[in-house]
């Protein structure tokens, strides 16, 4: 979907700061802001009280403010500005939430293993922390350095980030290791299983 013309102009009078600019910017997306809030915060169980999503809303928009709005001027309308503004949302959202780091919904029910849990720690962080102990485990049958990030991602909750500038690697290196890393798990439970 491409830009709307109705978007277009809420865009171009936010960029020019006309008068009441903001305020049908805010009326007109902070449903979808709210919503992006709320579900990043629930598909990573992560639990939000009423304060907390208007904390994250609100970060949403003090950042699309900053820098005189350059989140908006970087937008290129190759896509609906409601498409951008969710990417958007949930970045920032996310952000904030691993920097606050709210406490976890307890997780429901019993099943998946330990690979299962290493593998999408983001669905059942308490079944993660109960098996802890087979985690570590696994993690002696890999190489100290995927280990090391295997462990800082899926048991201390750290970002990309975070991640790489503890291990002296590129961010965008994380997430390829991680996935080496799984690959060599399953192989592994597999193995033993069978």
């Amino acid at each position: 979907m491409v830009l709307t013309e109705i978007d277009r102009d809420l865009l171009e009078r936010c960029l020019q700061r006309k008068p009441r600019a903001w305020e049908d910017f805010v009326d007109r997306f902070m449903g979808l802001v709210v919503h992006v809030v709320v579900h990043s915060a629930q598909s990573r169980s992560f639990r939000l009280s009423p304060e907390d999503r208007d904390d994250l809303v609100s970060e949403v928009f003090l950042n699309v403010l900053k820098n005189d709005f350059a989140i908006l001027r970087h937008f290129r309308g190759q896509s609906s500005l409601a498409t951008y503004l969710t990417v958007v949302a949930r970045r920032i959202a996310v952000r904030a939430m691993l920097q606050q780091r709210p406490q976890p919904l307890p997780a429901e029910g019993g099943a998946g293993g330990a690979v299962d849990d290493v593998a999408d720690t983001s669905h059942q962080p308490a079944e993660r922390i109960s098996n802890r102990e087979e985690i570590e485990r696994l993690l002696n049958g890999l190489q100290e350095g995927e280990a090391r990030v295997v462990r800082m991602f899926h048991l201390e909750g750290r970002s990309y980030h975070e991640i790489s500038a503890a291990v002296g690697v590129p961010e965008n290196s994380i997430g390829p290791i991680l996935s080496r890393a799984r690959h060599k798990l399953r192989r592994g439970v597999n193995q033993a299983a069978g």
